[in-house]
């Protein structure tokens, strides 16, 4: 059966079916294997990462989710001198991108964000990658223009790629519980989709491990397939299990077991193929151990150093912070595959 599997995968050929029908299986093990054999053939041994740190502009927040650990956990807005502080210390230990976004407010218009991507632009040579599907919709309805228009001035203004996160799970019913005042799923799709067309690339994501199943997960999942068999605007698919500590929803929900989180990345890259041939472990999320077995159960890349994660942090993530380029090394020389730095478009470096 798993051995149609590969062929299947290889040929495009998986439906939400058959991938329902291989995360329920009794062969878990002969599932992460499959996983292992596709990630081999499709991007071979090396694991990539990129030299990156993130910037959480605010944790000031309107949007209220109920899975939310980081709204006013410090009750902060960073000035402009800041994070220029923070780009040269990310520079400072060989970074090439930033990821820059934080939490949403009604004062945080078009012209706030340009001017903000400008001066960075202006003073760094560093790749920008900014800002979610979340924030340029809200961006837009704070400024009375299209999330078109938006992302058009905000590209213009020296945003390289945007962030997949929003996306938590795209399923309307899910996200009326767990995240009532965020986009709809056709709203971050239609935001994700004119990205795309504007030649913005963008990551894709999933928060699993909350209250939806895994008929959601998988629903989720086929809906980036076919947003990357439209536009091919995804350079890679993260997913990211849970984390309850200090937030509504983890007081009703235990999160994933660590089952779970393999069987999504294998299953992610049994249904993605080659059609997203990147599949990412966030090791802020799993930590370092799990995260090595995530790389042999289909994943090939580990995200980036990162320097710093508030947002995972005041969830309970235990592993936020730093993780150097030699622990990176170190990390997946030890699971026998081969480091492999990269640029936020995945171009060899």
């Amino acid at each position: 059966m798993l051995e149609k599997i590969y062929y299947k995968t290889l040929d495009n050929e998986i439906t939400p079916q058959i991938a329902l029908d291989l995360v329920h299986s009794e062969n878990q093990f002969e599932l992460f294997d499959t996983a292992d054999r596709l990630r081999k053939t499709i991007v071979g041994e090396k694991v990539t990462y990129v030299v990156n740190k993130a910037i959480d502009i605010t944790d000031h927040c309107i949007i209220g989710c109920k899975f939310c650990s980081f709204r006013n956990h410090e009750n902060y807005m960073m000035t402009n001198e800041e994070i220029s502080d923070s780009i040269l210390q990310a520079k400072s230990v060989g970074a090439t991108e930033i990821c820059l976004f934080g939490g949403i407010t009604k004062d945080m218009d078009i012209n706030y964000y340009c001017d903000l991507i400008k001066n960075i632009k202006d003073n760094y040579d560093i790749c920008l990658h900014a800002l979610s599907p979340a924030e340029v919709f809200q961006t837009a309805k704070n400024s009375d223009i299209t999330t078109y228009e938006a992302l058009k001035l905000l590209k213009d203004a020296g945003m390289d790629t945007m962030t997949g996160a929003s996306a938590e799970i795209l399923v309307d019913s899910i996200r009326q519980q767990i995240c009532p005042n965020k986009l709809t799923t056709n709203e971050w799709a239609q935001v994700v989709k004119e990205a795309h067309q504007l030649g913005i690339p963008t990551t894709s994501t999933i928060m699993y491990g909350s209250i939806e199943s895994w008929e959601d997960r998988i629903n989720h999942m086929f809906l980036l397939k076919e947003i990357q068999e439209e536009t091919k605007g995804f350079t890679e698919f993260v997913p990211m299990t849970f984390l309850g500590e200090n937030n509504e929803l983890g007081k009703i929900s235990n999160g994933a077991t660590g089952i779970e989180d393999l069987k999504v990345h294998a299953i992610s890259r049994i249904i993605f193929g080659n059609v997203i041939p990147n599949i990412q472990v966030s090791w802020v999320k799993l930590g370092l151990r799990m995260t090595q077995v995530a790389l042999n159960c289909g994943a090939n890349d580990i995200g980036g150093t990162m320097i710093e994660d508030k947002i995972s942090t005041a969830a309970g993530g235990g592993y936020g912070g730093y993780l150097s380029v030699e622990k990176i090394h170190q990390l997946i020389n030890d699971i026998g595959r081969i480091p492999q730095e990269r640029t936020t478009k995945y171009e060899f470096l």
